[in-house]
């Protein structure tokens, strides 16, 4: 693997970055609370899809989404909320990160809707049943789940959805155009007598049977 040169003209300094950029208006500055309010909880109840960040010990980063029916956030009260561990591919990246750093950041989305919701906070690793029973679906609970304690809570601007018109269905390439997970799977795997055909089948099984 080739050296990469590091980029050029980079910013070192806050004060750099705010002679560039200036600074943040009176609006923004003020539009952190720390609890979940009943604008917090409305939006995260009518959101089906959230990402989560963490980091290691050593800060290595990472992003993972979560996504089910709308509300499938459970809030527990106004300082704490908990995230269903569905059945997924076992790497467990977010909860090995979270069990070394519990630092998270979490950004829920609303189809159609540009703003989101900007929560950070101390995340741990959940495993009691009578709370998870909760998040029950189909009669199966989530064996684990990720309890989060509410630092920061914000909402974040569409200019970003505006910009890149995720919810148009007008700009959104044709079907046969768009990557194929399992093409890119089998390239990066690089396993013996494993071909595109065989992960696209283990893919399609995996999305039928085991989403809970």
């Amino acid at each position: 693997m080739k050296t990469t040169q590091a980029f050029p003209n980079t910013v070192k300094t806050i004060e750099e970055l705010r002679e560039i950029t200036g600074n943040p208006s009176e609006l923004v500055n003020n539009k952190v609370i720390s609890y979940l309010d009943e604008h917090c909880r409305d939006f995260i109840n009518k959101s089906p899809f959230l990402t989560i960040s963490t980091a290691d010990e050593f800060g290595a980063c990472d992003v993972s989404p979560r996504g089910d029916n709308a509300g499938f956030v459970y809030v527990l009260n106004d300082k704490q909320l908990i995230i269903p561990e569905r059945p997924g591919n076992k790497r467990m990246d977010s909860m090995r990160n979270i069990l070394s750093n519990p630092n998270v950041g979490l950004l829920f989305l609303i189809p159609g809707l540009g703003e989101t919701l900007r929560i950070n906070g101390k995340a741990s690793v959940i495993h009691d049943e009578e709370l998870l029973g909760k998040m029950a679906v189909n009669g199966k609970r989530p064996l684990l789940g990720i309890g989060v304690d509410v630092e920061e809570c914000f909402i974040h601007c569409a200019k970003a959805f505006r910009r890149s018109e995720l919810w148009n269905p007008e700009m959104w390439a044709n079907k046969e155009e768009l990557p194929k997970g399992a093409k890119i799977l089998a390239a990066h795997a690089k396993l013996p007598n494993v071909d595109e055909e065989a992960i696209g089948k283990i893919l399609d099984k995996s999305y039928r049977e085991t989403l809970y």
